[in-house]
């Protein structure tokens, strides 16, 4: 079996294992390996057009291929991106921060260094924010180039929302990451014109010139390896060969897991940490029974308000698909800004019926779901039960948010551009709890998963990991991305997978003691 060595091996090439990557191999003494599952792209010129094009989403050539179960009963398909850059090189770009009281939750859960005034140092360093680098919560020289749509690039239907959110009395919000902001304005996002600012763009283009620095893509992790209860490296095999062939392995002092709140709990499985039940069930001899893995998942659930359009040339599917975002709070809520509505440009696919979408979504869940495997396969993906809107807290906030943007489709200029609502049929009813059942039975992900190998104390049955990342009774092993959230931010979570990135990366770097390093 071929073998490699280094220092720290970081599994997932995504925004929080770019990140660290960056960081850490600022450290020249440092031998570092970053691998990927999918394909890498080093050189912008050579960059899917999909990859760069940041106006729309990329759901197929660079994706997992994952299906979900959003609620009981139904599939959908789960996009993850799989390539060099992770989610961050597919997604739709919006650079969101969760609000200073998701982070003070953290700390207040037994994470000392995750309260909101010890994060925002991670968030200034990380970005370079063209509109307001000058303020004293911003970042002005950071790899991640974050930028709003001025007034006059907004396309017609985003002028229109915002125009019919200030007839409903919403105040105007220019700046959505300001700690105290709310109300409806453009959305921050990290794109230059079209240019798509990844992971991969941002923090690992200028990273690899290091010599102590190897990315190694089209690898898959089949299970980590141990030493007793020491992380010792792990067992892969390149990603396009037969389950369980030309396997090799890859030793390394420190092993950092950051393949994502999906596929990390699905490697702890197959490496023999998760629930006893689990395990058993896997075949899987124990090297710790931790019953938090894969459980905790947490999300946004969202539904879309579908409406078409009078002027069938207001649809131009190669336009950018987001522009603008209301943050608000729910009626009787102590959760400031729990919902958000978003203006989507265009619905459904080219050749369709012209329409627009709006989406209400729930920023704060109180329910859970959770992920299990059915074997342990290098190929095999996990089964995810995101079970939306159980909760009846949920249920009744999401509907809430759906009234809420329904109330858009019938006020200022945005009603005017609308022929009808075709989703959800008017005449199946509108109350509280007519949509609240709609939101029991369609809600879907905003594909935010996170939670899945919380951070916690010790004493806390669910913890995988505590307050830097290291695995609870286990040695040399890390998690770092979003599945060690213990819940998800009232944001797009990709800025915080950043930022979880940057203060482990640089906690790694600056204590290495720490770490075993």
């Amino acid at each position: 079996m071929q073998q490699q060595h280094f220092d720290v091996l970081i599994i997932g090439a995504g925004s929080a294992g770019s990140a660290i990557a960056a960081r850490v191999s600022e450290n020249p003494n440092l031998q570092v390996c970053l691998l990927e599952a999918g394909p890498d792209y080093p050189l912008l010129a050579d960059t899917p057009s999909d990859l760069v094009n940041s106006h729309n989403n990329s759901y197929t050539a660079h994706d997992w291929g994952f299906e979900y179960e959003p609620t009981q009963g139904r599939k959908d398909r789960f996009p993850r991106g799989r390539v060099v850059g992770g989610s961050s090189a597919v997604n739709t770009t919006i650079a969101l921060r969760g609000m200073p009281e998701d982070y003070d939750e953290w700390a207040q859960a037994g994470n000392p260094g995750w309260d909101w005034a010890s994060v925002l140092p991670a968030f200034k360093r990380l970005e370079r924010d063209l509109d307001f680098g000058d303020k004293a919560y911003h970042g002005d020289s950071g790899p991640i180039t974050i930028r709003r749509y001025h007034e006059a690039e907004l396309e017609p239907q985003h002028q229109a929302f915002l125009d019919s959110a200030k007839t409903l009395g919403y105040p105007a919000c220019a700046d959505a990451n300001d700690p105290d902001g709310y109300g409806a304005g453009p959305q921050p996002m990290n794109k230059l014109g079209r240019l798509r600012v990844s992971a991969a763009v941002g923090y690992l283009a200028p990273a690899r010139i290091r010599p102590n620095l190897q990315i190694q893509a089209d690898t898959s992790v089949r299970r980590l390896c141990f030493d007793g209860k020491r992380c010792a490296g792990a067992e892969v095999q390149p990603s396009n060969a037969p389950d369980g062939e030309d396997i090799s392995s890859i030793h390394a002092r420190l092993v950092i897991l950051c393949a994502g709140a999906l596929m990390s709990p699905t490697i702890l499985l197959r490496s023999g940490i998760g629930p006893a039940d689990q395990l058993a069930h896997l075949g899987v001899e124990p090297v710790r029974k931790a019953a938090g893995v894969g459980q905790n998942l947490s999300d946004h659930p969202a539904l879309g308000v579908v409406c078409q359009v009078r002027d069938p040339d207001l649809i131009d599917f190669e336009r950018p698909i987001i522009q603008t975002i209301l943050r608000y709070t729910a009626e009787g809520s102590d959760k400031r800004n729990d919902l958000q509505i978003e203006q989507i440009s265009f619905a459904g696919r080219p050749g369709g019926t012209p329409s627009f979408m709006l989406a209400p979504v729930l920023e704060y869940q109180y329910g859970r779901g959770d992920l299990t495997l059915a074997d342990t396969g290098t190929f095999t993906p996990p089964t995810v039960r995101n079970r939306f809107c159980e909760d009846p807290r949920d249920a009744s906030r999401l509907a809430s948010c759906m009234r809420d943007t329904l109330a858009f489709t019938r006020a200022g200029s945005l009603a005017d551009m609308i022929e009808a609502v075709t989703f959800p049929d008017p005449a199946r009813g509108t109350s509280l709890d007519d949509l609240a059942q709609l939101c029991r039975k369609f809600s879907g992900s905003g594909y935010h998963p996170c939670g899945t190998a919380k951070m916690g104390p010790i004493d806390d049955p669910l913890a995988v990991v505590d307050a830097m990342g290291r695995c609870h009774e286990l040695e040399q092993l890390v998690v770092a991305d979003a599945s060690i959230m213990p819940s998800v931010p009232r944001a797009n979570t990709n800025l915080t997978c950043f930022m979880i990135g940057e203060r482990i990366g640089e906690w790694i770097r600056t204590q290495p003691t720490a770490y075993g390093l």
